[in-house]
């Protein structure tokens, strides 16, 4: 059973202490009535959450560290779901993290597009694109994954759009080895669970010429001494990538239209923490730092949406996926999504 990062002194309990305060005060600052709740209810729902998601934790004091956050959380969840917004939250399975644990988790996108090299410059932008684009049902797309406790998210983005091209150009769709990337892709300073970046996972790809499946190379959520032998299975290869050009929707929209997009959003707001279902509008803002992808597009009650594939699971968002609005008028896209798309090219 999964237990949450413990905190370890006196000085990060104090800053949590603090921190459970912050959507309170975001509602205060509105002149927004925060949510009371009779305490044997709270208490009773936070034993119900803990049963469903198998949460043990060391002691009585780490129990009520964590119920003051699920509290605080709950508050949260609860008054930006009275709003009646284009998306719900929920208590997840991150709804007994602070936001700065979250964060510092499950979030690991390091940006390197100025040194990126073999990039294919043309990038198709035809005017005539589908209303519609869900790769889900045109086989290109494997079932959601888990990154765990690694700051692996931008092995699981690149992977995810290798996997759709592969299938678009072979007919074969055929899950692939993250680890082999959190392992092999490594530098002094980047990649691995301390975060690292699609282009440059692209980039190893290519050099090695190709990449292993996840049954011969098998995801371990932690940082591992490359495996060299198992890479030499090269069950799929590219011949380089593209990078989209920079803050534009419509750009990315016919990369999109092509095949699944690697792309690179700020997922560290409270929102997108607990988000739950919809159509994503909330508080985010361009600091790129979670790796994901765009797997299709659309449109509901006349509601632009991109259909991003993440790797928190199952139980997160909407069976593993979550739909940010499309369209808002800001050139880089809600949370930066059109900010640095890449694709894999085969």
């Amino acid at each position: 059973m999964r237990k949450p990062i413990m905190l370890r002194n006196c000085g990060l309990i104090l800053m949590v202490l603090c921190i459970l305060w912050i959507p309170s005060r975001v509602s205060s600052s509105e002149n927004k009535m925060t949510p009371i709740y009779d305490p044997r209810y709270i208490e009773q729902r936070f034993e119900d959450w803990l049963a469903r998601y198998g949460r043990e934790y060391e002691n009585r004091d780490e129990w009520s560290l964590r119920f003051g956050i699920y509290q605080s959380n709950v508050q949260f969840i609860d008054y930006i779901n009275s709003q009646n917004l284009s998306f719900k939250l929920t208590d997840n399975k991150f709804a007994d993290l602070t936001n700065e644990e979250f964060k510092f988790t499950y979030l690991g996108f390091r940006s390197n597009r100025h040194t990126a090299k073999n990039i294919y410059e043309e990038c198709e932008n035809s005017t005539e694109l589908p209303a519609t684009v869900d790769w889900r049902k045109k086989g290109a797309v494997t079932p959601i994954k888990d990154q765990g406790q690694c700051g692996s998210c931008w092995a699981f983005s690149a992977v995810a759009a290798v996997e759709g091209i592969n299938k678009i150009k072979t007919g074969k769709l055929i899950s692939l080895s993250e680890q082999e990337l959190v392992d092999c892709d490594v530098s002094s300073d980047t990649q691995g669970c301390k975060g690292g970046d699609m282009e440059i996972a692209f980039q190893y790809i290519k050099k090695i010429g190709g990449i292993t499946t996840e049954n011969d190379y098998p995801y371990k959520g932690k940082d591992s001494t490359c495996q060299k032998k198992k890479t030499m299975n090269h069950a799929v290869k590219i011949s380089g990538y593209v990078a989209v050009p920079a803050n534009n929707e419509n750009r990315l929209q016919a990369a999109v239209a092509q095949q699944p997009v690697s792309v690179a959003i700020d997922a560290g707001g409270f929102e997108f923490q607990l988000y739950s279902s919809g159509i994503f509008s909330g508080s985010c803002g361009d600091q790129l730092n979670h790796g994901v992808a765009a797997v299709g597009y659309g449109e509901s009650s006349g509601r632009k949406y991109w259909l991003v594939k993440n790797s928190w699971g199952r139980d997160w968002g909407e069976s593993g996926y979550i739909r940010i609005k499309r369209g808002s008028g800001n050139k880089k896209g809600i949370c930066g999504i059109a900010m640095e798309p890449s694709y894999p090219v085969k």
